[in-house]
């Protein structure tokens, strides 16, 4: 059975949501390509930075 890690499911999560947005929010495909990809890369992105501040936070 697929157990993935806590990042994994991030990097799972992202790749579909950003799938979708970008087909749902854009006309051509070109725009849909680059649009996923820059929800993906914020997705990603927030997630790593959030990841820190947490460390740092945590008692």
């Amino acid at each position: 059975m697929f157990q993935p890690s806590h990042f994994t499911a991030v990097l799972l999560f992202a790749l579909f949501a950003s799938t979708v947005f970008g087909i749902t929010m854009r006309e051509t495909p070109r725009n849909m390509f680059r649009y996923g990809l820059y929800c993906f890369l914020l997705f990603v992105g927030s997630t790593i930075v959030l990841s820190w501040v947490m460390y740092f936070i945590a008692p």
